[in-house]
């Protein structure tokens, strides 16, 4: 298996103003694979258009944030927004099929206070398998990433590198990020 590094161009090239325009940054950078975060607030077609025209791949993109003003990254295990974790779902898929992506990463979310840790597993496995079953037709493939709970995201629901193993689908795989492996 090879490794194929991307740029995130989400955090990267912030230079650029727009996400769009970051694609020929990536390229002109000696980039092939790009992953953006949260291609959901430029017009998809700016977005198509700019990869295309980079003639990079893109390689990633995440689910739907929610408020991303209000600290929010992701929402499959937040049992009271179970509707719009769902309702975002057919835009991931849109977004990612129009950028050519067979990937989509399902964001997690953030841990609220006094949270039910047990609700939030049962929610978030339950979202993460509708997820996978639902990508699956379309060819992409779902994909979890637990991050570092000590400086990324001290909140973050999924920090256990083997939850993978307890979600029953075929089409659920981690995203293994270096950084964050190395930290948890």
């Amino acid at each position: 298996m090879s490794i194929k590094f991307s740029a995130n161009i989400t955090m990267m090239f912030c230079e650029v103003p727009t996400l769009a325009e970051r694609y020929g940054a990536a390229k002109a950078a000696g980039f092939k694979y790009v992953e953006s975060a949260f291609p959901y607030f430029e017009p998809l077609e700016s977005l198509r258009d700019a990869k295309e025209k980079a003639g990079v791949e893109q390689i990633v993109i995440n689910t739907w944030p929610g408020d991303l003003k209000k600290g929010d990254v992701g929402l499959a295990a937040l049992p009271d927004r179970q509707q719009e974790f769902e309702s975002k779902l057919d835009l991931a898929i849109k977004t990612a099929k129009a950028l050519n992506c067979k990937r989509i990463h399902v964001m997690a979310g953030m841990k609220p206070d006094n949270c039910n840790e047990a609700e939030m597993e049962s929610t978030y496995i339950k979202n993460v398998t509708m997820a996978a079953k639902k990508f699956q037709p379309e060819g992409i493939t779902c994909l979890i990433e637990p991050l570092n709970s000590r400086i990324t995201a001290p909140r973050y629901f999924l920090t256990d590198v083997n939850k993978e193993d307890e979600i029953p689908s075929h089409n659920i795989h981690e995203k293994p990020f270096m950084y964050n492996l190395g930290l948890n």
